[in-house]
């Protein structure tokens, strides 16, 4: 599939009724587990969509520009109600947590799994084993305050345990900070994946930032504070793998580019027919964007779209959401140890005693007590005698077998 090479259904940008946007919801007790992820990705990268338009409306100083790109977001922001129309009102917040998180889990590890730059690959492989813990957390949260197992929510596709304990994760600013790719030599994927995860971990870091002060209970919003404040670290850290020296225009061809790739690769792996419809509605719509964005980039810079894609336009392997677990117990394995450090990722161990990491540690969690990813588990212990976790085997990681005590010490303390 080629989205240049397909001619949209028409010119003009598609703008729906209000009755048009409110779709009706998917049933939660019935619907794929990764029909409900497909959707936070959607949603995600709507978002994304029209945050960056509006940063171009804010930086561009022609007019005409703005008015073409305010269009196109016009209709993005309706594709985003379309789809935030999906999410059924009984689903609980909490629920709804459970599907971000696995998405975060097995999108990671299958953008990994096909990323040619290994310096890519290891952010993203760094990154997961954070999300994978967070899910895990979020898990034993569920369970203690709404009786649900989470397990029934990801369809047992992929396992709940700990990952790289959460209360390890609190690093300096400076040790997220990566350096980026090229856009003219790295490969189409690389550049296809970078603009992805970005955007599917800034919705989650949107979502926990929004959602943190209307959760119920008090142990529940410091945890939502807590795993947000991860989250804007990943992002830092996705974000700054991005080309800056990408034009407004460029960057605008490259984002709609990459819509139609996520639409087409959701339409292909969709099982629920209706939704299915929607995703292929949407990349219908995304094409016509498309054109128009590359018709800016020829008009305003003189450059043919062409240019942006030197090894070719076809999509590349499209995403497909399924189970990952063996190669999530691979990488726990290998790098469960890892933290950052710079713009690159290193055992805790190879940290200096007076290291930027140690001190900011000293500062956000100067004791386990006052971490609420380490309450969670705490409390559920105390309470259930051991944690929550759905998994196929024992856990990969020695130090993390353990049932009866959560670990505070792995990748957060040298030679723990």
């Amino acid at each position: 599939m080629n989205p240049f090479k397909e001619l949209p259904k028409t010119s003009q940008v598609k703008f729906y009724s209000f009755k048009g946007m409110a779709v009706k919801p998917y049933d939660k007790n019935t619907a794929s587990p990764y029909t409900k992820t497909r959707v936070i990705l959607m949603n995600g990268t709507e978002f994304e969509s029209n945050m960056f338009l509006h940063q171009l409306n804010r930086h561009c100083l022609n007019n005409e520009i703005r008015r073409v790109a305010a269009e196109v977001r016009r209709s993005e922001q309706q594709q985003q109600k379309r789809i935030a129309s999906l999410r059924p009102i009984n689903e609980t917040i909490l629920e709804t947590t459970i599907g971000y998180e696995q998405l975060a889990v097995d999108l990671t590890a299958d953008l990994a799994k096909k990323e040619p730059n290994l310096f890519v690959k290891q952010q993203l492989d760094f990154a997961l084993l954070e999300d994978f813990d967070h899910l895990y957390r979020y898990a034993n949260l569920l369970d203690m305050e709404e009786g649900v197992h989470a397990e029934r929510l990801v369809g047992k596709y992929t396992e709940i345990m700990p990952g790289r304990p959460t209360i390890s994760e609190h690093r300096h600013p400076k040790d997220d900070v990566r350096r980026y790719i090229n856009c003219w030599q790295d490969a189409l994927p690389t550049r296809l994946n970078t603009m992805i995860i970005t955007a599917a971990e800034q919705q989650t870091m949107n979502y926990y930032m929004n959602v943190a002060n209307l959760y119920h209970s008090d142990l529940g919003r410091k945890l939502y504070t807590e795993i947000a404040m991860i989250e804007e670290q990943h992002v830092t850290g996705y974000g700054s793998l991005l080309d800056p020296s990408c034009t407004w225009l460029e960057s605008w061809v490259m984002h709609e580019y990459t819509e139609c790739y996520l639409y087409w690769s959701c339409y292909q792996d969709e099982s629920d027919a209706r939704i299915k419809q929607i995703w292929l509605e949407h990349f219908e719509e995304e094409l016509s964007h498309l054109k128009i964005a590359s018709d800016m980039l020829y008009k305003y810079e003189g450059r043919e779209w062409q240019q942006l894609f030197v090894g070719g336009s076809d999509f590349p392997d499209l995403i497909k959401l399924q189970s990952n677990k063996e190669y999530i117990r691979e990488i726990i394995q290998k790098t469960v140890r890892n933290t950052g450090l710079k713009d690159t990722v290193v055992k805790i161990n190879e940290l200096s005693d007076n290291a930027d990491f140690f001190k900011y540690q000293a500062k956000a969690c100067p004791s386990e007590s006052q971490v609420a990813s380490h309450l969670v588990i705490d409390k559920y212990i105390s309470k259930h005698k051991e944690d929550y976790r759905y998994q196929d085997s024992p856990h990969p990681e020695k130090t993390l077998k353990d049932r009866k005590t959560d670990n505070t010490t792995l990748a957060r303390k040298k030679n723990a």
